[in-house]
């Protein structure tokens, strides 16, 4: 921008001058009018002198866009000159849209701001200028855009809506069988699953076409053609034939399916009779120690005098894992020189799985105790009896069968007078332990 000399003079500062034209004072305070003022030219009036022109041209001034970051400093003569080629001083717009912009901003100005300018739109290739292109922008039919489906393409703005419509792999779509809708790509998986797809018998009977989820209910209930095995199947027949065919073969092969079930029928007895001797197994006392619990004490008291000989066995239990197999037995009312005065206990010897492998005579110490169920543990007193066995008695040689002997034990145990004393009886019950101790062995 090119400025006068009147312009420069008043950017920069000087001091204060009387105005030529303007009239004096007289004595009495009245302005004295000049009826002839002098003509001056600017120059006259800025300097009066030709040496005060000199001096002050040949100042050493910075630019007046020093602030801006101009770091020019020369004489004030040569100012007017730098002006026009300072490239923060403005300039007007080339594109004529009346923007006075600073020389170093003109090229973006002109590129990016100026609404005046001319450019091209990115995506269709057509010319617009500043204002119309930013009307022009975010309608463009050809600028790509990401599909609201979130399919990941990028599609023109005006093949948008088809895409979304048609191609799009995630738009959504109605199965042509049950009518569900299904993300695109999620259909084809569909389809192979879809209740509602027809498909055909695979025994290729007259039926049809059937639904998938029909299927399943025409082969087990309706199908003609399909070939169904016997109902005693299980039981080991191998009948198969047509459906029609099937109540022919179960009347005419009654009794073959009858041998067939009471053949399962032994089996499975056969069976049981192994679990249970297994359970059997596994329930067995194994410690060496039998606490028996003997329950309803008045009761089998009663039926023990009015029956003679009545005896109570304990559950069988073995001295260890792979130990010797006992039994305890105990009469209430007494047994030979107890009988009808005393409780007497015995231990005898059972047949056990392990017998092949245990040193016998049996040579362990067996003790009975009776407890006494008093409420302070303290003042308790037990009857106890224990015994060694005589090797030389038969009682402790290996059995071979269930004995019919009371084994060994004591006739004598505990008299009835001293049960009835102290708390051996307490909610009628009794508790018997009889326990075998495995490291007092006799030596034989």
């Amino acid at each position: 921008m090119v400025r006068s000399l009147t312009q420069w003079t008043k950017t920069l500062s000087f001091p204060a001058r009387l105005s030529p034209n303007k009239g004096s004072k007289s004595p009495n305070g009245t302005d004295i009018v000049n009826e002839h003022p002098v003509k001056l030219s600017v120059t006259d009036i800025i300097y009066p002198e030709p040496d005060t022109e000199k001096t002050i041209m040949g100042s050493v001034v910075y630019c007046i866009h020093h602030k801006d970051g101009c770091k020019w400093s020369d004489e004030l003569r040569k100012l007017k000159a730098h002006l026009n080629v300072c490239k923060h001083d403005t300039a007007a717009c080339s594109n004529g849209c009346g923007a006075q912009i600073p020389r170093v901003l003109m090229e973006d100005h002109l590129k990016y701001t100026c609404p005046e300018r001319r450019t091209r739109c990115e995506f269709c290739g057509q010319d617009f200028t500043g204002h119309t292109l930013e009307n022009h922008a975010g309608s463009c039919g050809y600028e790509p855009l990401y599909c609201e489906n979130k399919c990941g393409l990028k599609v023109q703005r005006r093949h948008l809506s088809p895409h979304k419509s048609n191609d799009c792999a995630k738009r959504l779509v109605g199965c042509r069988y049950c009518s569900k809708e299904f993300v695109a790509d999620t259909l084809p998986t569909h389809v192979t699953k879809c209740g509602r797809v027809p498909v055909t018998c695979p025994n290729h009977c007259e039926a049809g076409l059937l639904a998938r989820e029909d299927l399943d209910g025409h082969l087990k209930d309706h199908c003609p053609s399909l070939l169904v095995p016997c109902s005693f199947r299980e039981a080991g027949c191998r009948f198969k034939g047509l459906r029609h065919s099937l109540d022919k073969h179960l009347d005419e092969s009654t009794k073959s399916h009858l041998n067939l079930m009471c053949t399962v029928v032994n089996k499975q007895q056969h069976q049981i009779t192994s679990l249970k001797s297994a359970l059997q197994r596994l329930s067995l006392n194994q410690t060496g120690t039998l606490v028996w619990k003997i329950s309803d004490y008045t009761l089998k008291m009663s039926e023990a005098k009015t029956k003679e000989g009545m005896e109570l066995v304990s559950p069988p239990f073995y001295t260890s894992q792979y130990g010797y197999k006992l039994q305890a037995s105990v009469f209430l009312n007494g047994n030979g020189a107890g009988e009808g005065t005393h409780m007497s206990v015995y231990i005898k010897i059972l047949p056990g799985e392990y017998d092949a492998l245990l040193r016998w005579p049996f040579a362990h110490s067996v003790s009975f105790t009776l407890f006494d169920q008093s409420s302070v543990p303290e003042k308790a007193c037990n009857i106890v009896e224990s015994f060694i066995p005589d090797p030389t008695w038969k009682n402790f040689q290996r059995p071979s069968k269930e004995p019919d002997s009371l084994g060994f034990g004591f006739p004598r145990f505990a008299s009835h007078e001293v049960l009835k004393k102290r708390h051996f009886i307490k909610d009628n019950t009794i508790f018997l332990r009889v326990k075998v101790d495995p490291s007092k062995i006799v030596a034989v």
